[in-house]
This record gives structure tokens, sequence and C-alpha cells, in this order.
């Protein structure tokens, strides 16, 4: 069954129990108002008689029927008079007969009489009474429940008409509402088909309110990133097959020049150097992708120590050393107001992002490489500084994808391993131009607790 269909189905049903407990308590709560209404009149009615009886006196054998209002005759009252016995002394059998309250031998027979006395004693439910003690004995009044449950059914049947015309208005009402709220549901159950068929190019915000409108804003979101995510792995593809082709081939014709004899003497021994050099890069560039895969899917390629920030450091610039004095590039340690001491990482993984930030460094650098750590905010901060041309405007927002590299870069995924192994430990790593030159790349880690 369709959602809309189901969501009108519940609410019909609900609204149907609603209705049918309604139609119950309003029975029961108008019968009580018209019983407690009719017990009114009838307690005033008879405090009235007794006032009149006690006036006149008027003896149990005489006609009584003077201190009967004239009303009572038109309401449906009857009255019964009883001794202190609970003997009916007289009595108004019927409406037409109240105007002549008579004593009970001449007005009415042995059965009528039982009927009366059960009337009087109150046990006789089809009838409401109310007494009221009387010089003559105990007055009854009474009426039969029939009338009240007549009036009551009538304002009942009034008032149900009424309630079933608004709950028809509010099922349309509802009916409206629910297809107003399904629709965008419908099409956006259409985008999502086109997220399972990986047209994410194709998938186009649904405009809606409320957590609708969020979860359309989250699908879209979601189609751009894997449709950004799509275009990224046909680059991967691409620039890898590019980066993997051309050692390759260098490798391979070399190796067909030295096998048909078309290199010789020194030539051969520069053919073989090539191709162990190309060889190493290939080695490399598959040893880099491959972490950056392991990266991006294995959890226990990543073993967390803690780690001391100013030996990681040193380390670093030791290792780099031979590299700096070879390019001729002077590095400098600073370092800032250092409170938090150590980072929780893996040792080794970070100690090769900070040489691939550093390396890269060294390779624009023109004399001076600088390396600043402080604490900022709760975090440790490294800042890698460097006095060369900086980052091209265009390349700064792509610098860390994957195989993209500068205008004398290597592979293209040093940054972009260094970005997922930051990344890994909880940090954050971006780059920029300083102000005065050179190009910046800063790396925030949460201290270790």
């Amino acid at each position: 069954m369709k959602l809309v269909h189901q969501i009108n189905l519940a609410f019909g049903i609900a609204l149907a129990l609603v209705l049918t407990v309604a139609g119950f308590v309003l029975h029961y709560v108008l019968l009580d108002h018209l019983i407690g209404a009719q017990k009114d009149d009838l307690q005033a009615m008879s405090v009235e008689m007794t006032d009149t009886l006690r006036q006149e006196a008027i003896p149990m054998t005489k006609n009584i029927s003077a201190a009967l209002p004239i009303s009572a005759s038109t309401a449906g009252i009857s009255a019964i008079l009883t001794d202190d016995t609970g003997s009916i002394i007289a009595m108004s059998p019927s409406s037409d007969d109240i105007k002549n309250m008579k004593p009970l031998a001449a007005a009415v027979t042995n059965a009528e009489a039982v009927s009366v006395q059960k009337i009087s004693d109150g046990s006789d439910k089809n009838y409401i009474t109310v007494d009221q003690l009387t010089p003559q004995g105990k007055l009854t009044l009474y009426t039969p429940m029939s009338k009240i449950r007549t009036i009551e059914q009538a304002l009942l049947k009034r008032l149900l008409i009424i309630f079933g015309a608004a709950g028809l208005a509010m099922l349309i009402f509802s009916l409206f509402i629910t297809k107003k709220f399904i629709k965008p549901l419908i099409r956006l159950r259409d985008e999502l088909a086109k997220v399972k068929e990986r047209r994410f190019a194709d998938v186009t915000f649904i405009k809606a309110g409320g957590e609708i409108g969020s979860v359309a804003k989250s699908v879209c979101d979601m189609a751009k990133e894997l449709n950004r995510f799509n275009q990224v792995q046909k680059q991967f593809f691409q620039n890898a097959s590019h980066e993997l082709k051309t050692p390759l081939m260098s490798i391979s014709g070399y190796a067909e020049g030295i096998r048909d004899g078309v290199f010789e003497g020194e030539n051969v021994r520069k053919g073989l150097d090539i191709i162990l050099n190309e060889s190493a890069r290939l080695k490399k560039l598959v040893t880099e992708m491959t972490l950056l895969a392991k990266l991006d899917s294995e959890e226990d390629v990543f073993k967390e120590e803690e780690i001391c920030v100013r030996e990681l450091l040193t380390e670093t610039v030791e290792r780099m050393n031979p590299l700096l004095v070879k390019k001729g590039v002077t590095l400098h340690m600073e370092y800032g107001e250092l409170k938090i001491t150590a980072l929780r990482a893996d040792r080794d993984k970070l100690l090769q992002a900070m040489l691939n930030v550093v390396s890269n460094a060294a390779r624009y650098a023109r004399q001076n490489i600088n390396i600043h750590a402080e604490t900022r905010e709760g975090q440790i901060v490294i800042r890698v500084s460097d006095d060369g041309p900086g980052i091209p405007e265009d390349l700064l927002p792509y610098l860390f994808h994957r195989f993209v590299k500068g205008k004398d870069g290597e592979s293209g995924l040093g940054l972009a391993i260094s970005r997922a192994i930051v990344e890994r430990c909880g940090g954050l790593i971006r780059a920029d131009n300083a102000r005065r030159g050179g190009a910046v790349i800063s790396l925030r880690f949460p201290g270790a607790l």
C-alpha cells in the first residue's frame, strides 16, 4: 500500500474512533445534564406545592388539585401523596388527570397501585422522581425518562451531524495536506533512483519545508559529493595510468634497444641506469598509491601512540639535512609557547607526512625554510614556510588532491598522502601563500590527553 493511502487510512480510522468516543461521551453528558435540569424543576415545583398545601391545609380526603401548578400538566409531570406509613393517600396518575388529585381508591386499580408504589419508592428507573415532605405526608413528583431520552437523542443527533460534517471536512483537508507532503517525497524518491543509477549529475534539489527539505538538501549534497568523487576517481585512474605509463615506456624502450643491439658500449650502461631509475620511480609510485589506498580503507594500518612534538620535528630535520645541504637551503626551527608537548598518532606515518611537506618546501625554496611549532586554542600548530615563488592561486584548492602537482613536482601523491595521514590523526592540513611571498603549509593536531 502506498504511503499516501496508509496515512489517509490511519487518519480516517483515528477520526472515526474520536467521533465514536465523542458520541458516547456526549450521550452520557447530555443525559446527565437533562436529568439534573429536570430534577431541579421538579424540586422547585415540589417546594411550591408544599407551601400551597401548608397554607391551605387541604385534608387528605379533599381535592388537592389546586396545589399542583398548571404548568405541570403540560410538562408531563405526575404527583403522588403518601402518609407516614408509606401508604398512597392521593395521586395524579397522568397528565390528563393531574388537575383532579383524588384519593387512591377512586383513582387507580390494585395493579396500578403497585406500579405507583414503585415510582414513589424510587425503584422504577423509568421515571425521574423528587420527594418533598408536606403536612399531609410525603409528596412525590415524577416524570417519565422517555421524555428526557427523546430530547437527548434529538440534541445528540444534531451534534453528531455537526461533528460528522466537521470530520468529513477534516478528512478532505487531510487528503489535500497529505498529497502536498507526499509529493516532495515522491519526487525525492525519483532523485534517489538517479543516485542508484549513478546519474549523480542529474540529481536536482527538491524544494520542500521542514525535515523533508533537510533530507532533500542532504540528498542533493550527497549527489554532488558522489559526483565529485566519481570525477576524482576517473581522474585518478587517468593520472595513474599516465604516471605508470611514462616509466614503463622508458623501461620498455631501453630494454628493447639493448636487446636489439641499438645501444652499444657506454650507451648500454646508460640505458641500464635509466631502466633502474625508472624502475625505482615506478616502485615508489606504486608504494605511494598502495599507502593511500590503505589509509582510506584499512583501520589496522594506523597504529596510534603518544609522540613528543620536539622529537618528531628533530628527526624530520635530521632526515632532511642531506637534501637541504645538496640544494643549499637553510632550515630554521622555532618553538613558540608549546604548552602541549605531545600528540597521539602513528609515529612512522606522521614522520612521513612531515617529510613530504618539508621536501615539498625544499623543492621550491630559494634559501630558507622555517618550521614553527606552538600551542594555539588547545591544539598543536606546526607551520612549514619557504621563501619560494608560492603556490599558484588556481592550484590552491586542489593542492592536496591526488596527482595534483606543481611545475617541478614528482608524482603528485606526496601532499595527498600527508593530508590522509594528518586527517587520520584527527588533525587538519591547509596551504596558503605568505604575504611576503612563499608557501605556507599549516598542520593542526589535537593534543594528547
